[in-house]
């Protein structure tokens, strides 16, 4: 986290007293917190993946990394160990759980995701959603590719697994009339991107869509974006559990901003 963002960490542990859902008085919010977030999850989606990222914290190949985005911060060389694009890019297990139970919530009509990455967070989401279609997008080739086998290997045949720029990929999307249930945004942490296509992503999304986007707090511009996509018109409610921030499109809910212990 930089080290700009300690002030946001401060006012969510301090703010975030909703754990169960307590204190919450939108009916459907009080529900996404002490029902969906504390959903129960197969035990053995959580064995299957869980197994592939340890394989892919012992997988030692270098492999040529393509960052369309900001980029890492912690790994600057374009030349990247496996492991470690696993060890500090791929999504904890506490968020994939996390994500496989909104997909099993909001997921039927289809998953999108920005940043494929090696494919822990889409494999959650798919295990969680079997008879979705999830479409995830990723800029690197190589990661891409390692994704794929693992989707492979795995048997999520509903994954399709585009390569190349997001700014390429969702107008062709767009114009196929892709309407996802649920939106994952996490593969370009600067803020002009972000509100670039959480705007393309609010005008192909329905009334019973979420958004949910990564890394929120992770810097200065992050915190901006989140602030920014929070007023946008056609949000009717938000939920911040700090690592991820969750929009809501839903009319007839009271609006506001929640802070959300998980």
């Amino acid at each position: 986290m930089d080290l700009s963002c300690v002030p946001d960490y401060l006012n969510y542990l301090a703010f975030s007293k909703h754990r169960k859902g307590h204190g919450i008085h939108s009916p459907f919010v009080f529900s996404l917190v002490s029902d969906v977030f504390r959903n129960k999850i197969d035990p053995d989606i959580v064995c299957t993946i869980e197994k592939t990222r340890l394989s892919l914290l012992e997988d030692t190949r270098l492999i040529n990394v393509t960052d369309l985005g900001a980029g890492s911060r912690i790994m600057k060389p374009k030349l990247r160990k496996v492991s470690d694009i696993a060890r500090y890019s791929s999504v904890p297990k506490k968020y994939g759980i996390l994500l496989a139970n909104m997909s099993r919530a909001f997921g039927k009509s289809g998953i999108l995701e920005f940043g494929t990455s090696l494919g822990i967070s889409a494999m959650y989401m798919a295990a969680a959603r079997p008879g979705a279609e999830l479409i995830t997008m990723e800029g690197c080739p190589e990661t891409s590719e390692i994704a794929k086998e693992n989707f492979r290997k795995s048997g999520l045949n509903k994954i399709t697994a585009l390569t190349g720029s997001f700014d390429e990929l969702l107008p062709e999307l767009r114009r196929k009339g892709l309407s996802p249930g649920l939106v994952f945004i996490d593969g370009n942490h600067r803020r002009e991107p972000v509100l670039k296509y959480f705007d393309e992503v609010a005008e192909m999304s329905g009334p019973e869509s979420v958004v949910i986007i990564d890394d929120i707090h992770s810097s200065r511009s992050m915190s901006d974006a989140w602030n920014d996509i929070k007023k946008h018109g056609k949000v009717s409610s938000s939920v911040d559990v700090f690592r991820m921030g969750m929009v809501f499109f839903r009319k007839g809910i009271t609006r506001y901003d929640y802070t959300a212990r998980y």
